[in-house]
């Protein structure tokens, strides 16, 4: 959207936690406010009319009826933490909450490199918007020390059965929820 940039790319204006999504991850989207060519938002055009507040948590409108319904259902990326990690970034700052996030990206980018079969990068996207920082770690760590010997299949095949798992114990579906 013309002249709406950010300089944190990584989490969206409105909550998104886009340095995590698969059309970030393959350079098809910026980021929100990330360079000319974004599609229109309307939030951020909403984020220009209100004097071009970073994150939407800093209006004075906030929450307003953009927020109606906004985690019920996902795009390329999980919608369905954007609120809570509003409020999680909000209340951690932004040298945490973007550690964690980078953080994050990694152990996102070890789980493509080392345990994608060809058909995993939604779920692995999916499962590290929603799982904590430390399940993810914990995971990842298991994965590394227990899954060298077995075949790219297998290895993918493991990862995706211990995120679920953590997922469960959680009540977390690690599926993109579409519109019906």
């Amino acid at each position: 959207m013309k002249n709406f940039q950010r300089n944190n790319l990584l989490f969206s204006l409105c909550g998104l936690n886009c340095g995590l999504c698969p059309m970030n991850l393959n350079q098809y989207c910026p980021g929100c406010g990330g360079g000319e060519g974004n599609q229109a938002c309307s939030i951020a055009k909403c984020s220009l009319q209100h004097g071009k507040v970073e994150y939407c948590f800093q209006c004075e409108n906030y929450p307003c009826e953009k927020y109606d319904n906004i985690d019920e259902f996902d795009s390329f990326i999980t919608h369905q933490h954007q609120k809570q990690d509003m409020e999680k970034f909000k209340e951690l700052g932004i040298e945490l909450y973007s550690a964690e996030q980078q953080r994050k990206n990694v152990l996102l980018n070890h789980l493509l490199n080392t345990y994608n079969d060809g058909r995993k990068k939604t779920l692995f996207c999916v499962a590290v918007n929603l799982l904590e920082l430390e399940d993810l770690e914990h995971i990842i760590s298991e994965l590394d020390k227990n899954a060298s010997n077995l075949t790219l299949k297998e290895k993918s095949s493991h990862a995706v059965g211990l995120l679920k798992e953590a997922a469960a114990k959680k009540d977390i579906v690690l599926k993109l929820r579409k519109k019906k």
